[in-house]
C-alpha cells in the first residue's frame, strides 16, 4: 500500500453499536466513539466501548467529555476526565478525543498536561473546543507544544466549507513544521458538515488537509407501536421515538469517493 493512500483518514463519529457496524471496514477509516451525539457527544460507557470493539475492526478514538456545554471544567470534572482516560487506555482504545479551555478562551494548558500524562501510547485529538478558542493560531501552537496529534476543526465556523481559510492556514503551518522538524506538528482534521462527496474533494484540494470527520447520520424511526403523545422524555423538539444512526450508504458513498480521489492523486504523483 502506498504512503499516499495511508496518509488519508476518514473518521466516522458514532454513538451506538449499530452505527459502528454501519461504518463498515476500510484501511483509511477510524471511529470516534461517543454517547449522546444529539447533544454533540459525551463520554461513552465501558460497556458500549467493549461491544463496539467486539463488532468492529476499525481503530477507536474515544471522546472524553463529561457533560454537554462549554469546555471550562471544574477540578472535579478534570479528575473525571483523567480517570476516564486511564480507563480507556487500559481497555485498549487507540486514541482519545479531548479539549479544555480556560475562562478567557485560551487552551487550558495546565489541565491538558495532567490529562496527557495519562495517555500512554494512545493518539490524542484536541476536539472542537478548538473552534471556541479566542486565538486559533496561538492555540494551535500551544496544542502542538503539548504533543497533541490531531486537531479537529471546522475553521471556527459552522461548517468546514465556511471555515476553509483558517483550515488552509492551519494545514500550511502543520505541513511546513513537519517538513522542517519531521514531527511534532498536529494533523488538521476537518469537521465536515458536507452535503455531497464532491465537496470533500474540493476541500481536500483547497486546504491540502488529508483527513475529515463526519457522522453520516440519519434519523431512524422507533419500532414502538404504542406511543404516549402526552409526555416528552427527551430533548424539546426531538422525538424520543426517533434516533440518530450512521447511514451505511452515506458512509460507503463518501468512502468510494475518497478512494477515487486518492487514485487520482496517485496518478498525478506518478506522472
Amino acid at each position: 500500500m502506498s504512503k499516499i493512500f495511508t496518509d488519508y483518514t476518514y473518521e466516522i463519529c458514532v454513538d451506538s453499536v449499530e452505527s459502528a457496524i454501519n461504518a463498515g471496514k476500510g484501511t483509511k477509516k477510524r471511529i470516534e466513539l461517543c454517547s449522546n451525539l444529539v447533544i454533540g457527544g459525551t463520554t461513552p460507557t465501558e460497556a458500549l466501548f467493549n461491544e463496539v470493539r467486539r463488532n468492529s475492526e476499525l481503530p477507536i478514538h474515544v471522546l472524553i467529555r463529561p457533560r454537554f456545554g462549554d469546555f471550562l471544567y471544574s477540578e472535579h470534572e478534570v479528575n473525571i476526565i483523567k480517570n476516564e482516560v486511564i480507563k480507556f487506555r487500559e481497555l485498549g482504545a487507540n486514541g482519545i478525543v479531548v479539549g479544555m479551555l480556560d475562562k478567557y478562551g485560551e487552551v487550558d494548558i495546565e489541565n491538558m498536561k495532567k490529562i496527557l500524562a495519562e495517555r500512554g501510547n494512545m493518539k490524542v485529538t484536541f476536539h472542537r473546543a478548538f473552534d471556541m478558542c479566542k486565538d486559533p493560531i496561538k492555540a494551535f501552537k500551544e496544542i502542538r507544544e503539548l504533543g497533541v496529534d490531531i486537531v479537529l476543526t471546522s475553521g471556527q465556523k459552522k461548517t468546514a466549507i465556511e471555515g476553509k481559510e483558517l483550515i488552509k492556514e492551519l494545514v500550511k503551518i502543520s505541513k511546513e513544521g513537519k517538513e522542517k522538524f519531521e514531527k511534532g506538528f498536529p494533523e488538521v482534521m476537518m469537521a465536515c458538515g458536507f452535503k455531497l462527496p464532491n465537496e470533500i474533494g474540493e476541500m481536500l484540494n483547497y486546504t491540502h488537509a488529508t483527513s475529515f470527520h463526519m457522522s453520516a447520520k440519519k434519523i431512524i424511526d422507533s419500532e414502538m407501536e404504542y406511543r404516549n403523545p402526552e409526555v416528552n422524555m427527551g430533548i424539546e423538539g426531538f422525538s424520543e421515538y426517533q434516533k440518530l444512526e450512521t447511514d451505511k450508504k452515506t458512509v460507503e458513498m463518501y468512502y468510494d469517493f475518497l478512494c477515487e480521489f486518492i487514485k487520482n492523486v496517485q496518478n498525478l504523483k506518478s506522472k
